[in-house]
């Protein structure tokens, strides 16, 4: 899959009344040392980047790591997912879910859970990312599945 078709699926979408909801862009190369600290915080960059990639490897036992796309939300959200595969098998075992899921869902899926792990945690700091991601999920087509493997 090449950098333009991602772009494509992240494009902007139109809501019946014409209002724009939230679009999402791949951080370019040029930004993505600045990505983690302005979204997730110095303290809490690297902890939450770990915490990702091992929610995905809990997730997806196939999932064996690689390079990840930085996305950036036009409501001020962020998340991360796996460039270069298609799609992943995913299990979430405290809830029933299984399925077949885009590389694209797959990493919204690891960024919440990372971050709702983190809140837990006391990193309180991330709580607006994590509301403005949850908004975001709320627009996405596949709103439904992601729902469902986070419940």
């Amino acid at each position: 899959m090449n950098h333009d078709s991602l772009c494509f699926a992240l494009a902007p979408c139109q809501t019946n009344d014409g209002d724009a909801r939230i679009t999402a862009s791949i951080v370019p190369a040029e930004q993505r040392m600045d990505f983690l600290p302005k979204h997730f915080g110095a303290r809490a960059m690297m902890k939450f980047e770990m915490s990702v990639y091992d929610w995905m490897g809990n997730l997806c036992p196939s999932y064996r790591g690689g390079y990840w796309n930085y996305v950036e939300l036009s409501n001020g959200g962020a998340f991360m997912y796996p460039a270069g595969v298609d799609a992943f098998e995913f299990t979430v075992e405290g809830n029933g879910f299984h399925g077949t899921v885009s590389a694209e869902v797959a990493g919204i899926i690891a960024t919440t859970f990372a971050m709702n792990g983190m809140l837990w945690r006391g990193w309180d700091s991330l709580n607006a990312k994590y509301e403005l991601l949850l908004e975001f999920i709320g627009e996405h087509p596949d709103a439904m599945t992601i729902r469902r493997a986070l419940d």
